[in-house]
């Protein structure tokens, strides 16, 4: 009986592994929300998983699940930028990428999408791009451009001409 195909899938998981168990140990958190946010375990899962330790680069595709404490991520395509332990950036696209999460105890739930999310871990910012969209207690705020400053709240949107 010959195992075709076998060994390569075998090979494959193996690595998809490896990358899940190494991300599930990085400290990274969209933002600083619950206060145990981001002490809690990460959970990704993707249909495909690259991960280029030369360029610190991993990429997640295909119906992208991110999940810390609180906070909630979908995408079709989810980049991580880590050049240590710890990512810089990470960015989310898809049609819409989606984020949700409760940034305080007696806080209601924000929810955003946009086709491209990015958040930037050392300026403590959140960038929502191209059908941008955020809401949180009722209030909405849309544009091409909406950019979040975690640690002021403070949001800024731009809209095309």
């Amino acid at each position: 009986m010959h195992s075709y195909g076998r060994e390569p899938h075998a090979r494959l998981l193996k690595s998809f592994a490896r990358i899940l168990l190494l991300l599930l140990c990085l400290p990274m958190a969209f933002t600083h929300a619950l206060p145990d946010d981001r002490d809690q375990p990460i959970r990704i899962t993707a249909d495909k998983a690259l991960r280029d330790e030369i360029n610190g680069v991993t990429v997640y595709s295909g119906h992208v699940q991110f999940v810390q404490g609180s906070m909630e991520l979908q995408a079709e395509k989810l980049t991580i930028y880590h050049t240590s332990e710890d990512a810089e950036e990470i960015i989310a696209e898809g049609l819409p990428a989606k984020m949700r999460q409760q940034p305080e105890i007696n806080k209601g739930i924000v929810n955003a999408h946009g086709e491209v999310i990015k958040y930037y871990r050392k300026e403590d910012r959140v960038l929502l791009q191209k059908n941008a969209r955020i809401e949180q207690d009722g209030a909405v705020v849309e544009g091409n451009s909406i950019e979040y400053l975690i640690a002021k709240q403070l949001t800024t949107a731009e809209s095309d001409p």
